[in-house]
């Protein structure tokens, strides 16, 4: 039986603020790289450090801000809804090739004034040429990275890393104020490190006067406003926040929420994650809802409008990153429910209310997490279910019992694992104390088997691109066709190592952040920046992809060339390379003759598995250059799609230039005939430890499942399901596949429908066209 708090109305405030949200047109804005151009050329000589703080601060005191009509959270990058940000630091090559065709991109376009183009080409892209992240980037390493790219894709080489959960509870705890206090006093103890903690106070400085300036502005609105005692309050919650901690939970969110633009306008990078939520303002919630200064309803408007907010950063990627990062996946993840630190559930009454939240507003953002393990409560298991029925792919689930385990393997405490939350997409992290750098790069496991088959060449160019190691032809055993592949991913992954520590170090040298160091532990503490290391826990996650298509061409070759001989690998290897063409009926055979992953076949599962773990086990023997480990995800967000042009046709009768598998642990779209469990029961196979870093499994279902009591009942015994199988994540799509083929006809029509792409959700009208079909195109299960 729904509660009270389940069935709370959506407020006519929530609705309009909503609908005005999406109506503006979405702009790139130089406004910052003005700005931040200005402090370079004016302070150039200080320490980097010292000139990163001082931009951030001109920028808090100099950006023009606003308040808009009936928002009750304030704060925002730019005076435009999500806008695009050009941010000169980490890079401006790619905005300099692309700055013009912004508008008319297939992927995420932005609309630009001409006056900016003009700016931008005059003042600021001139200053920053050779400087930048990326063309320093370029210089050092970039022949390496284009020779090594189509099989492992080096990531933060043209913007900052974020992917990372800051302390909000600190944050929270102290104010800006407070910070500065702790900074000034550790600077007295520490004056051999003087300019770190400057750098630090000069951050926090700005932050109290950006709160200052939207008090002054609400104050001033609030003259000729028929909302005037609503102004007045901001204006006094914005100039108690500049001050003190924050008391109320009003104040607590509005906090939360300066804390987030704040660290978006130091990096603009994609992934700040809030975390736990529920769990860090709850204090504030049951002390206002106990006096009475607080309802129900109340706190949900606040929460919707803090959602609202959530939705209008949004970032500015190349065309080739869009590619693979589509849709502005920005990665405000918010974890709910899950055990607190005696293993006992941590539901509350703000856990319910995100959910309702979310079931108001199908938003995508935040990217609500849902931690469930066996001590979750049959009506969080149904809330959840029903949210999920409703379409928008949230919330997401992820296993204490599989991710708390994979933690503590990589030398996290049983406390903090505990504590978990997730970044960005499907990242696992601990709260407040962890650089887990999770995007370090992607390693096309797919594409080292197609040159593994053809003696290191690229069937697509013709082109020499690994090791030597034979083609096809020459493979007489099944362990042959296992040692070539080795070979190539050896041949790579030193390399791909080598690139990831320039680009760290490159960020360490050129980005440090002195404002995020604030809220990570240990950072003060230490006098460290937390991209040199200063966090509690300093790892490195690189992602492996796609089992899923190793798992099924492995199999196929195993099966039909040397297990069962139904198949010359002669004639394979020339239909590989020429992607089958006048090969049609053998393509047939290898991909309908040869048991698949996804089908619950112990065997086949068994190879995706056997990669991860050597995978993995490459990953143990390397240190990064913070001195933490590396860690192995199995996730593609939007990448299988970029990744599988890269890719020639491959055994398992997949044509050249495919997509790959989508999600990182899921089958191959159409190849899991089985159902759900048999699903579930397969990638449970792929031992969670291995995805310390994250994991992504995605499922489709039709929406009739969830319009009874029963379809939802089945689906909280698949949830079930899964938390005894120890899987990490899973995440589902509810969505009729008409739904999805009328708005490629007509998209004016459904520019409200979500859909979850790959660890996030995204708007379905705003992706290309080959992500479109691709998501089409997976399987769907219309019962259980």
């Amino acid at each position: 039986m729904k509660s009270k708090l389940d069935q709370l109305p959506l407020s006519l405030r929530v609705q309009q603020l909503k609908s005005v949200m999406f109506a503006e047109e979405r702009f790139a804005s130089i406004e910052q790289a003005k700005i931040v151009t200005d402090v370079y050329k004016t302070h150039g000589e200080l320490p980097r450090n010292t000139l990163r703080a001082l931009a951030l601060k001109e920028a808090l005191t100099r950006i023009e801000i606003r308040i808009t009509e009936g928002e009750l959270i304030v704060g925002n990058r730019t005076t435009g809804v999500r806008a695009g940000v050009i941010f000169p630091e980490s890079g401006l090559s790619w905005v300099d090739r692309e700055i013009e065709t912004l508008p008319t991109r297939p992927q995420d376009p932005f609309q630009i004034r001409e006056e900016d183009i003009r700016s931008f080409k005059e003042e600021i892209f001139p200053f920053w040429q050779g400087k930048t992240l990326e063309d320093i980037l370029d210089d050092r390493i970039g022949d390496e990275m284009r020779a090594i790219g189509k099989v492992a894709k080096i990531n933060q080489t043209d913007h900052a890393q974020g992917h990372i959960c800051p302390n909000t509870e600190r944050w929270l705890k102290f104010g800006p104020a407070g910070l500065i206090a702790e900074a000034k006093a550790e600077r007295e103890q520490h004056p051999g490190n003087a300019a770190f903690y400057d750098a630090l106070i000069l951050s926090l400085e700005g932050a109290c006067l950006f709160m200052k300036r939207y008090a002054k502005l609400a104050r001033e609105m609030a003259d000729n406003s028929v909302r005037r005692e609503e102004l007045l309050e901001i204006a006094q919650v914005c100039d108690a926040l500049s001050e003190r901690a924050p008391e109320t939970f009003r104040e607590a969110v509005q906090a939360s929420w300066f804390l987030y633009v704040i660290l978006q306008m130091e990096s603009n990078a994609s992934s700040f994650s809030p975390g736990r939520m529920d769990q860090y303002l709850l204090p504030y919630y049951e002390k206002d809802i106990a006096s009475g200064a607080l309802t129900h309803e109340s706190a949900l408007e606040l929460i919707e409008c803090l959602f609202l907010k959530f939705n209008q950063i949004v970032y500015l990627r190349s065309s080739g990153s869009a590619k693979y990062f589509a849709g502005f996946p920005i990665g405000f993840n918010v974890a709910i429910g899950g055990q607190d630190e005696d293993g006992k559930t941590a539901e509350n009454e703000l856990t319910f209310l995100f959910l309702r939240a979310q079931e108001h507003l199908l938003l995508p953002q935040p990217n609500l997490s849902a931690r469930v393990f066996a001590g979750s409560t049959d009506h969080f298991l149904t809330r959840c279910s029903e949210v999920v029925g409703k379409g928008s792919g949230m919330p997401q689930f992820f296993n204490d019992e599989a991710v708390i385990p994979a933690l503590k393997g990589k030398g996290i405490s049983d406390e903090d694992a505990r504590n978990y939350a997730i970044v960005g997409c499907v990242e696992l992290t601990t709260m407040g104390n962890n650089l887990g750098w999770s995007d370090a790069a992607m390693f096309n496991l797919v594409k080292a088997l197609e040159l593994a088959l053809n003696d290191g060449v690229c069937t697509l160019t013709g082109k020499q691109m690994g090791a030597h190691t034979g083609t096809l032809d020459d493979f007489d055993t099944y362990e042959s066709v296992i040692a070539a592949l080795n070979t190539q991913i050896d041949f790579f992954f030193e390399r791909m190592i080598r690139c990831c520590e320039v680009v760290e170090k490159a960020h360490a040298e050129l980005l440090p952040s002195p404002f995020l160091s604030c809220v990570i532990d240990d950072c003060m503490k230490r006098g460290i920046d937390v991209t040199e290391g200063g966090a509690h826990y300093n790892l490195s996650g690189i992602q492996a992809i796609q089992c899923a298509n190793i798992a099924d061409s492995l199999a196929a070759l195993k099966t039909l060339v040397y297990d069962e001989k139904l198949v010359d690998r002669k004639e394979l290897h020339a239909a590989l390379v020429n992607n089958f063409e006048n090969a049609e009926l053998l393509r047939l055979r290898m991909l309908n003759k040869a048991p698949k992953y996804g089908n619950d076949i112990e065997w086949v599962d068994a190879i995706a598995f056997d990669w991860a773990r050597d995978f993995a086990e490459r990953l143990s023997h390397y240190t990064n250059v913070r001195g933490g480990p590396y860690q192995m995800g199995l996730y593609t967000v939007s990448a299988h799609v970029p990744m599988g042009q890269n890719v020639g046709a491959t055994p398992d009768g997949r044509f050249a230039k495919e997509p790959l598998a989508d999600g990182g642990m899921s089958p191959v779209y159409g190849r899991d005939t089985k159902g759900p469990t048999a699903v579930l029961k397969s990638v449970s196979r792929v031992k969670s430890e291995y995805g310390s870093n994250g994991t992504l499994l995605n499922m489709k279902f039709l929406p009739s499942l969830f319009h009874t009591e029963l379809g939802v009942a089945k689906f909280v015994r698949l949830l079930k399901a899964f938390i005894e199988l120890k899987i990490i994540h899973v995440q589902f799509n509810v969505v009729n596949r008409e739904d999805l083929l009328a708005a490629q006809k007509q998209p004016e029509l459904y520019k409200s429908l979500t859909i979850r792409v790959a660890g996030y959700t995204a708007y379905f009208t705003e992706l290309a066209p080959d992500l479109q079909r691709e998501i089409i195109e997976r399987t769907e299960f219309s019962d259980i």
